[in-house]
Formats: structure tokens, sequence, C-alpha cells
């Protein structure tokens, strides 16, 4: 099936083509984003078998930050900020595993309202930092806190 990536959403126009050049007005929601139906188009298309398997066509659903997901999208295709998320997510993904970590009470709160949960969180986010600055080699010198 057809991904939202083939079809050309312009939010300046507040439309949006489908690959086989239909062109349909976003139907734009209260919180600013929007619908798009091709209900018209898909019953007589030649690439409705690779595009949706729904009787009612294809709809595409648009959303309020459309423009600065598609700016991202295409920021990450790019082969040089690829390699930059790959060696940085394996860290970034250890740390959030030490910070829901069991002995902290996991993904659920150990507290009940939301200052104690904040104060919780705060604990636990310095508890990790002061965990990985201790790895690194943080020490106090005669010129203040320093890593080795």
């Amino acid at each position: 099936m057809f991904s939202k990536d083939l079809f050309i959403v312009d939010t300046e126009k507040l439309t949006v083509t489908c690959p086989a050049d239909h062109v349909v007005a976003i139907t734009v929601s209260v919180c600013g984003g929007g619908k798009v139906s091709f209900k018209t188009y898909c019953a007589n298309c030649p690439m409705r078998q690779s595009c949706t398997t729904s009787r009612r066509g294809r709809t595409i659903t648009i959303h309020p930050c459309e423009a600065i997901l598609q700016r991202a999208r295409k920021e990450q295709a790019d082969p040089a900020w690829k390699a930059r998320y790959r060696a940085d997510r394996p860290i970034v993904e250890r740390k959030i595993a030490h910070f829901t970590r069991r002995q902290w009470g996991g993904r659920k709160a150990r507290t009940r309202g939301l200052e104690r949960v904040a104060t919780d969180l705060d604990t636990r986010a310095g508890a990790v930092n002061w965990a990985r600055l201790a790895v690194l080699g943080l020490h106090h010198g005669d010129n203040g806190w320093a890593i080795a």
C-alpha cells in the first residue's frame, strides 16, 4: 500500500495530491489539522489496488504541524543525519532504560500527586546524571568541577 510520503501535501494551498495526480482540498478541523478523502477518485483509479483496500477510498490525515513534520522527514533522509542518529541513539536509549529501572518503580509513579511525582522524577534524573558523571571521572579540583 502507498504510504503517506508518496502523497504531496501542500500546506500553503491546503491541498493533497495522490500518486495518480488527483488533487483534493484539505478539510481543516478545529484543531488546525485536517483530513483529505479521495473517495470520488478511487472508484475508477488504476492504482487503487496499490493504494487502499477501503471501499470508501483513501483518506489521509493531516497533522496540525504537518509542515514541520515534512521538514523533519526530509532532514532524516540525509545520510549524514542518519549517521549522527545511529551514533547517539544507543546512548540515549540506554539512559532511558536506566531512568525507568524497576528499582525506581519502572514506568509507574511511586507517589501520588503532581508535585510529589515531579520531585521523584527530578530526583531520579539527578541520580542517573550523577552516576553518568561519576563514570566519566567527575572530580573537584583547584579550579572547580572537572571531568577527567
